[in-house]
């Protein structure tokens, strides 16, 4: 298989849609002969800010050093993105490699077929594995006790923010979406991480915590940040205090980060140090998450998809753009709360675009259009992102500012044309020399 072949194969996948349920990712990972037993893991789950906290948390770890891989989702880029090991991307040769043993063991486990989430986090745990990673930070996809990558019994599980997504599914209450969030360990957990919260949601958090007998380090109180917004940040945890030198000028990037800091932590068994951190930070990338891109105009980034996540990006805005107020491009999927997330970005915008994502699931604009003037924005709907995006530039002008959020299946439509040739995952992901040293890309040819 070659690596067209296997990002066709996993693509096609979708077609099978989205099922819940454990037994067939355990009964590929036995047919894969495990991969990853014993390898200390950190889960993280929650609502928002996981993919930041995944990335941020390996990447401490491999500047203490550890071999570290992080499984992420969804992807901006492509879907190599969602794998990496100290901070590089797989190999398209690896990837293949690795997509060609999954399939062949898929006819091996019951029923013959798995979905598109099982399959790549099975590519994911095979090439760690073949790697020989000293350490995994893995983001859980839709909420953890049926998610598949609930097969870690991870050393150590990071709670983010929790926040009302896919009720459907999950429950429709705070309580109940973090016990199933909190399901990926056993009762009387003593691993936990528990983020910073809304404040309308942290006591149901922590009842769902305390329903479970869990245990840990919360930020807030055993984790506290202090400074920032220009100035050094402080991490205190109980191991000691960091001072970050760092530009993260976000409430809620700073809380990740914190987070983030809790967990290496934990699996280190030790404090880190600053020279760690700081090392781990520099060049650090999180494509589509509060992402900005220098330019005229500036353009910001950002996947918020639902109400909590959009009231952050607002929150964080005026840190990152001062007074200029941006013109917005907007996509959501069909079941999104378009209302909550317009609430939150409103007030934060000059005027917007609505568009349609090239994702079956996008909503059509007209509806974000009315509900938009509804709030007293000048909006218009637009004809692809391509096009809402020209439209955005135009208006905002060489001195102003665009915002691009709503859905990462917007942002994957268009950050190729915001980055041009870094905007797309690249034939191969750095020198052959860093891919052998990082990879071990021998181990994936015996």
């Amino acid at each position: 298989m070659d690596p067209a072949a296997a990002e066709r194969w996993v693509a096609g996948l979708d077609l099978m849609g989205m099922r819940f349920g454990l037994e067939r990712i355990r009964a590929l990972m036995d047919a894969l002969g495990d991969p990853c037993r014993g390898v200390p893991a950190v889960h993280v789950v929650g609502t928002n800010g996981k993919t930041s906290v995944t990335r941020m948390t390996a990447a401490l770890l491999s500047a203490s050093g550890l071999r570290t891989g992080a499984y992420t989702s969804p992807h901006v880029r492509g879907w190599r993105e969602r794998i990496a090991l100290d901070g590089v991307v797989i190999p398209p040769a690896a990837f293949a490699m690795a997509a060609a043993t999954v399939r062949a063991a898929v006819p091996r486990i019951p029923g013959g077929a798995v979905t598109q989430f099982e399959a790549l986090t099975a590519i994911a745990l095979w090439a760690f594995g073949t790697a020989r990673a000293d350490a995994l930070v893995v983001e859980a996809g839709l909420g953890g006790r049926l998610d598949a990558t609930n097969v870690l019994g991870a050393r150590v599980v990071a709670l983010t923010a929790v926040a009302l997504d896919h009720t459907d599914l999950l429950g429709d209450d705070i309580e109940a979406i973090a016990g199933e969030k909190l399901g990926v360990a056993p009762e009387g957990f003593t691993g936990l991480v528990l983020g910073q919260q809304e404040p309308a949601n942290a006591a149901a958090v922590r009842a769902a915590v305390t329903a479970r007998s869990m245990s840990g380090w919360r930020v807030g109180e055993e984790i506290r940040v202090g400074a920032g917004n220009g100035h050094p940040m402080t991490i205190r945890t109980p191991n000691g205090v960091l001072s970050v030198d760092a530009a993260i000028p976000a409430p809620f990037a700073r809380a990740n980060l914190a987070l983030a800091v809790g967990a290496a932590e934990r699996v280190l068994g030790r404090g880190l140090n600053a020279t760690a951190v700081a090392r781990g930070l520099d060049g650090l990338a999180n494509p589509g998450r509060l992402q900005v891109i220098p330019g005229a105009p500036t353009v910001v980034l950002d996947g918020a998809h639902n109400p909590a996540g959009a009231r952050a990006l607002a929150q964080a805005l005026p840190a990152i753009l001062g007074d200029l107020r941006p013109v917005a491009v907007i996509g959501m999927m069909a079941d999104k709360d378009a209302a909550g997330i317009l609430d939150a970005l409103a007030p934060v915008i000059r005027s917007a675009y609505a568009t349609r994502a090239s994702s079956g699931r996008a909503v059509r604009p007209e509806p974000i259009v009315r509900m938009l003037r509804e709030r007293g924005v000048a909006a218009d709907a637009v004809a692809g992102p391509v096009r809402a995006l020209e439209r955005a530039r135009a208006e905002a002008g060489p001195d102003g500012a665009v915002l691009v959020a709503g859905s990462l299946h917007l942002l994957s439509d268009l950050v190729p044309v915001v980055l041009g040739p870094s905007g797309t995952l690249a034939a191969d992901s750095g020198p052959d020399e860093v891919l052998a040293t990082v990879w071990r890309l021998d181990d994936f040819r015996k």
